[in-house]
């Protein structure tokens, strides 16, 4: 009975840290998977180092951006944060 008395703080300590942080972090990282497995080239999109630009092609992990007419820039799919609405 002691035993329980003494595990059940670190226990609900868990809990509470499952259901404030990884359960939404997992959510996250799923709805943005699900995002970039939807990318199609003519999107215009943003990267985490704040490059603005259309997708030009996509090769595997590689997403081609045109910033400029005629400049295309390589970047990889996981940086890819959002799409661009002006």
């Amino acid at each position: 009975m002691g035993l329980i008395v003494t595990l059940l703080p670190l226990i609900l300590i868990f809990v509470i840290f499952y259901f404030l942080l990884i359960r939404p972090q997992q959510k996250r990282m799923k709805e943005h998977q699900k995002f970039l497995s939807e990318l199609s080239p003519g999107q215009k999109v943003f990267t985490n180092g704040g490059i603005v630009g259309r997708i030009a092609k996509i090769e595997g992990d590689i997403v081609w951006i045109e910033v400029e007419k005629d400049v295309q820039i390589p970047v990889i799919k996981g940086y890819i944060a959002g799409t661009f609405q002006q």
